[in-house]
C-alpha cells in the first residue's frame, strides 16, 4: 500500500518543476491529486502523465493569487472528493535583485504569489481538511532561513511563509491541521536552468555554500514533502525541513 493511499492532494505550480514532482510522486504513492496551475496545457500534461502510469490525478486551472480562483477549486475538490488531505503550498516566483533596486511592481508581484497565495490557499482549504490528520505544507526555500546578494523580495516572501507556517501550526492544531515548511536549496528546475548551466562564474555564485557540488534534485525535495504528506510525520508540527546539501551548515 501506498505511504499516502486514499488520500486526497492539491499541489498549486504542478504544472513543472517541483510541483511537476511532488505531484507525481504523492500519486504514485497512492494519492488522488489535484495538480492546479495558471499553465492549463502544462498542468494537464502532468494530468495525463499520471493517469497513463496508473495514478489518479485531476487538473484545475488556479491563479495562486485570485481568491476566486481559490473559491473555484475548493468548491470543485469538495464536489468531487468530499475532502482535502494535503496541501502543498508549492507555486512561486523569484526576482533577481538587491531590495533597493526592486521597483513596486516586482515587490508586488513576488509578495502575491510567494505569501499571499500560501496564505490564500491555507485560508481556502482548511474547512476541508478539519478533523482529518491533514497535512499542509508550504514551500519556503532555505532564504527563508539565510541571506544571500541581490534576491531582496524573494527572500522577504520566503522568510514570511516560514513564519506564517508557525503561526498556522498554533492556530490549526485544534482542527488536527499539521502545518510545516519545506527549505530546498539551489534546485535544478526551469526557473533556475538557465543560471546553473551557464558560466562557471554564474553557477559558483548560485551554488553559494552547497558542501554537495551538484544542485538539489526536485525529486529530492519531492521525497521531503512525501514524509510530510504521511502519517509517518505524525508528531511533526510548525517545523522546518531543510533540504540544501548542506548550504545552511557551511
Amino acid at each position: 500500500m501506498g505511504r499516502v493511499q486514499g488520500k486526497v492532494a492539491l499541489v498549486t505550480g504542478g504544472a513543472m518543476g517541483m510541483g511537476k514532482t511532488h505531484s507525481e510522486d504523492l500519486a504514485r504513492e497512492g494519492a488522488h491529486v489535484f495538480v492546479t496551475d495558471r499553465d492549463v496545457a502544462a498542468g494537464e500534461a502532468v494530468v495525463q502523465g499520471i493517469v497513463a502510469s496508473g495514478g489518479k490525478a485531476e487538473f484545475l486551472a488556479l491563479d495562486v493569487t485570485r481568491e476566486s480562483d481559490w473559491d473555484s477549486v475548493t468548491a470543485a475538490i469538495a464536489d468531487r472528493a468530499g475532502h482535502l488531505d494535503i496541501l502543498v503550498n508549492n507555486a512561486g516566483i523569484l526576482v533577481l535583485k538587491p531590495a533597493h533596486e526592486t521597483t513596486n511592481d516586482e515587490w508586488d508581484a513576488v509578495f502575491n504569489v510567494n505569501v499571499r497565495g500560501v496564505w490564500l490557499g491555507i485560508r481556502a482549504c482548511v474547512p476541508l481538511m478539519k478533523n482529518r490528520n491533514a497535512s499542509i505544507i508550504n514551500i519556503s526555500s532555505i532564504y527563508g532561513l539565510v541571506g544571500a546578494p541581490s534576491a531582496g523580495a524573494y527572500i522577504a516572501s520566503k522568510g514570511a511563509v516560514r513564519l506564517l507556517t508557525k503561526s498556522c501550526a498554533v492556530d490549526l492544531v485544534g482542527f488536527g491541521i499539521r502545518v510545516n515548511s519545506v527549505h530546498p536549496g539551489v534546485i535544478d528546475t526551469p526557473m533556475t536552468r538557465d543560471l546553473l548551466h551557464g558560466d562557471a562564474e554564474t553557477r559558483k555564485a548560485i551554488m553559494g555554500a552547497t558542501l554537495f557540488d551538484r544542485p538539489c534534485r526536485p525529486e529530492e525535495v519531492s521525497k521531503a514533502v512525501l514524509f510530510l504528506a504521511s502519517d509517518e510525520s505524525s508528531f511533526v508540527h510548525g517545523a522546518e525541513l531543510v533540504v540544501d546539501g548542506g548550504y545552511v551548515a557551511n
